[in-house]
């Protein structure tokens, strides 16, 4: 039972409410930035662990008035009550011979430097000075300064040119709350933050960095010296991929990349072309900045050094609270950013299909001349996929979508920025669909035809052809992929598993519930038997069984099956457009075959030795 109310307390919760509104006001007075100039991107105000540590890294050399200008930015920065490290490596001079005026010279500049850095009051937290016994240069610099003593700790590197706003450190601070320690928006490959302006594309004939003024955040998979925040598992992932290379004696060639050209002149006294090439294996990303009116967090006054021959004064704007115009700390969710490759080609991540009913939206995405690939990795190895891909990059075939079981492989595609169908959870959402007994031995071949029979009937409905690859083939030609004529609906292989559906009134009669599941019951009647069981053979089957015109491909006249014992007599020329080989082919033999022809695209980190730009 609720007794009467306790009037002799109302004094005291009037009192609470007053003190409660006197604290929330007099601290929104203190907050420097607007509240939220944007009601539909909420601030996320969440904190960091205990665990937290964050280290200013800063590579210094001989000149002592960049260092002076450096650390002068960094201690006027807010960090908020944080504790934040100072970690200072002072390089050797370069001793050329072991006396004269360099060598005088040398010692004097470097003693007036560390006497600077020794006495430089940082009260922030802990000042480390290290002075290294001899010149190590740039890259031992970058590579030697960290290694995470946990996956809280982060490091962010600076180069002694550099001069950071005094809002640097609350920006990548709530960056880090929200995409580092924020649900959902957390991704492990997402290696850090850039606070430089972007100003540079460097794959070779890449589209100009054009971004909307909107666009405050996005990702890109460019590192960026200028002052580059580091996440600490991607940071080891990469200092271990370059001990082993560097140890085998691999170079960091990546073709197609304007960073070759550095490599080749400057050799390891950079690191940027490895890191370059660790980031195109993994295809990992980093955030940048867009602030307008070449407006930056970090500025680099690229006075004289390793990366210039003489000053060339600051590349941007610094932003500072007199010139911050609009709310710095909202943090979007990370579905709204745009992320973009090194060609600064825009990259949609995560495009998983895993209902037939958010089919429609992504075949729309990707269909190119009305067309859309339907690439099957059901039964191929992940290097000969792998080795697709960069066949497709190499001809700008954009308009293809993957599908096969769930795996690593499958969604490591998908995050990528290429469109997968996970087969089984596909087909559970199909109402028509009965689902095959798991024990059944040929239950991943049952999924695998009803699969790509449901996108086709799904491309139909939305007006667009269809072009199914099995694992066994590439194409060399661009579009058109192949030539069809008007007469026939429906196109295959003789050999290859190539499997074409025109887009017409007369296929879509064809193509309907009740013909999908008698797809099965033809694989079942050839099982067995000297027949093809691949998808197109099973269909050639089952259209000629209802008496539909369909064409029989002879592939020979147009590609090179490369399992062939006279295959040298052929070449890739013009008539040439696509090569093939049989499902059971030795994968040893399949690679020499496709190296011979001059197709084999990936180095021994099942990764593209080329990248290549399309301008768009």
């Amino acid at each position: 039972m609720v007794g009467p109310p306790k009037w002799h307390l109302l004094p005291l919760l009037l009192l609470s409410v007053a003190a409660l509104f006197f604290y929330s006001y007099y601290h929104s007075t203190l907050h420097p930035f607007p509240t939220n100039l944007n009601p539909n991107f909420p601030l996320r105000t969440h904190t960091p662990p205990p665990d937290f540590t964050f280290i200013v890294k800063v590579l210094a050399y001989n000149r002592l008035d960049s260092l002076a200008r450096c650390l002068r930015s960094l201690a006027a920065a807010d960090y908020l009550s944080d504790r934040v490290h100072l970690h200072i490596y002072v390089d050797h001079f370069a001793v050329v011979n072991g006396s004269g005026a360099d060598l005088d010279r040398g010692l004097e500049e470097s003693g007036r430097l560390l006497e600077f850095a020794d006495g430089f009051d940082w009260k922030f937290g802990e000042k480390l000075v290290h002075y290294r016994t001899q010149n190590a240069g740039l890259q031992a610099q970058w590579l030697e300064a960290w290694w995470p003593g946990s996956d809280d700790e982060f490091a962010f590197v600076v180069e002694d040119d550099l001069e950071v706003s005094p809002l640097y450190y609350r920006f990548l601070r709530s960056l880090i709350v929200n995409y580092y320690y924020g649900d959902p928006d957390f991704r492990p490959y997402i290696y850090g933050v850039s606070l430089q302006r972007p100003r540079f594309v460097p794959g070779k004939h890449g589209n100009k960095i054009q971004l909307d003024s909107g666009t405050r955040l996005f990702l890109y998979q460019l590192v960026g010296t200028w002052g580059q925040l580091l996440f600490p598992k991607p940071w080891k992932e990469f200092r271990l991929w370059y001990d082993k290379h560097k140890a085998k004696g691999i170079k960091p060639y990546l073709d197609g990349m304007v960073t070759n050209g550095w490599y080749k002149k400057m050799g390891e006294r950079i690191w940027t072309p490895w890191f370059i090439k660790f980031i195109h294996f993994r295809g990992y990303y980093n955030f940048y900045t867009n602030f307008l009116h070449e407006r930056a967090l970090s500025v680099s006054h690229r006075d004289v050094g390793v990366n210039y021959g003489k000053s060339a004064g600051p590349d941007s704007n610094l932003l500072d609270e007199n010139s911050l115009d609009f709310n710095l700390l909202e943090m979007q969710p990370l579905s709204n950013l745009k992320w973009y490759d090194f060609c600064f080609r825009e990259v949609i991540p995560e495009r998983v299909v895993r209902r037939f009913d958010d089919l429609g939206s992504v075949l729309h995405s990707v269909q190119q001349q009305e067309t859309a690939i339907l690439v099957s990795l059901y039964g191929a190895p992940e290097i000969i996929i792998r080795n697709l891909l960069c066949s497709f990059e190499k001809l700008n075939v954009r308009n293809f979508i993957f599908v096969g079981p769930e795996s690593d492989f499958l969604l490591d595609l998908a995050r990528r920025g290429h469109p997968v169908i996970v087969g089984d959870q596909f087909l559970r959402s199909v109402t028509t669909y009965k689902m095959t007994d798991p024990q059944d031995s040929h239950a991943e071949l049952i999924s695998s035809i009803l699969v790509k029979s449901y996108v086709i009937k799904k491309n139909m409905e939305l007006g667009y052809s269809s072009l199914v690859m099995e694992g066994n083939m590439l194409l060399v030609k661009g579009y058109p992929y192949l030539d069809f004529d008007n007469i026939h609906d429906f196109y295959t292989g003789k050999s290859s598993g190539l499997f074409f559906v025109r887009n017409s009134t007369s296929a879509r009669k064809i193509w309907v519930d009740k013909f999908i599941p008698a797809s099965v019951v033809m694989l079942k009647s050839l099982l067995g038997k000297q027949e093809s069981t691949s998808f197109a053979g099973i269909m050639g089957k089952l259209l000629e069984e209802k008496n539909t015109k369909i064409k029989i491909i002879d592939e020979t006249r147009f590609g090179v099956d490369i399992s062939s014992n006279n295959v040298n007599q052929f070449s890739l020329g013009v008539e040439r457009k696509i090569i093939y080989w049989p499902a059971g082919m030795g994968l040893d033999l399949l690679r020499k075959r496709l190296e011979e022809f001059g197709v084999w695209m990936v180095d021994d980190d099942f990764s593209c030795k080329a990248v290549v730009c399309h301008q768009s």
